[in-house]
């Protein structure tokens, strides 16, 4: 149900079924928007106040569901800033993680990674992975987060993964992550459309950053001038690409046989359309599933039945699935997204 509702989201041409479960989501998503109105109306009166935390905060975040890149272009802004000499910590939800995220979680220093996917959440143990020198602490409340990691090391720099609806924190620069193809679906609030909150917060950005993730960009630079026209705020492109895959086990690059592909992201298709390997499958799982040895069991016996020996999937699902034992029974591909764009321009 979960994924014919996000499909709907989408859609173009609607059934008379898909009309019909439309107007009841509509009807269940009319409180969703009331207090999702209400909280931005006080913060915008200022009767709610948002927490200067006395650093520099950047958050990164959108407003749909599912993904548009916003953790890969965490990485380059953390990695960017670390390269000059700032001292990075990056606040993540933890979601889906095992550790209790109602208290700050110091996952990684920067140097030393102190917990597993499973335990910290896919996400966090990605960033972690992938931002050297960059600490990254787990909280659902960012001010939480900020004031442990401020008062531990007094760190100077924030970064919000995921932390456009967050407002309790101040920040210098919001940053609003659109999906080039998906846009915002039907423009409607959950659970009757893709958005966590009405399209007019848009406003609330500083920059926008279009994603891409095509082999190409047709439309975009059309799309990215009507943005700047209608907002008045800086609009970037930025065109995602896929490193080369490599073995999750012994790091071998990718030899392009035939393969499974599979993943738990939120806009699966996307990764799929991506890959340039001999796909002969694909196998989606929910956002953010925790991957169990019954999983990957499953997945052989599918890559058997389509002839292939093995996997290939994206990093941020590797990292939760490298240390079942089931993994070693198969090769198994990892591949990484990388942000094609001007990080420093974003950044001035």
């Amino acid at each position: 149900m979960k994924t014919y509702i996000s499909k709907l989201h989408y859609k173009k041409e609607l059934n008379g079924i898909d009309k019909s479960v439309l107007f009841g989501l509509k009807i269940v998503s009319i409180p969703y928007f009331i207090g999702s109105s209400i909280k931005n109306y006080l913060y915008k009166k200022n009767i709610l106040k948002s927490y200067d935390t006395g650093c520099r905060v950047i958050s990164i975040g959108n407003l749909t569901t599912g993904g548009t890149g916003k953790t890969p272009l965490t990485a380059e802004i953390a990695n960017f800033l670390t390269q000059k000499g700032e001292k990075v910590c990056i606040v993540s939800r933890g979601y889906k993680g095992k550790l209790n995220n109602k208290i700050p979680n110091l996952i990684s220093d920067g140097e030393k990674i102190y917990y597993d996917a499973p335990m910290a959440g896919d996400e966090p143990y990605w960033l972690a992975k992938n931002c050297k020198g960059a600490a990254v602490v787990t909280c659902s409340n960012r001010k939480k987060g900020i004031e442990f990691y401020k008062q531990k090391t007094g760190c100077n720099t924030f970064l919000l993964d995921d932390g456009f609806q967050h407002r309790k924190v101040k920040r210098d620069l919001n940053i609003l992550v659109i999906d080039g193809e998906k846009k915002f679906g039907n423009e409607l609030i959950l659970p009757a459309g893709p958005l966590r909150e009405p399209l007019t917060e848009i406003y609330r950005a500083d920059k926008i950053i279009i994603v891409n993730k095509k082999n190409h960009n047709r439309g975009l630079r059309g799309y990215k001038r009507v943005l700047e026209r209608a907002l008045n705020r800086p609009v970037f492109l930025c065109d995602m690409k896929l490193d080369t895959p490599y073995n999750i086990e012994t790091n071998e690059p990718f030899n392009y046989e035939r393969v499974l592909a599979f993943c738990a992201i939120g806009q699966p298709e996307q990764f799929f359309n991506l890959l340039t390997a001999n796909v002969a499958a694909q196998e989606v799982f929910e956002d953010h599933h925790r991957y169990s040895e019954e999983d990957i069991e499953y997945l052989i016996k599918k890559a058997g039945e389509h002839g292939v020996s093995a996997l290939i999937t994206t990093e941020k699902d590797a990292v939760k699935i490298k240390n079942l034992q089931n993994a070693k029974k198969i090769k198994i591909y990892a591949a990484k997204l990388v942000p094609n764009i001007n990080i420093e321009e974003i950044l001035l």
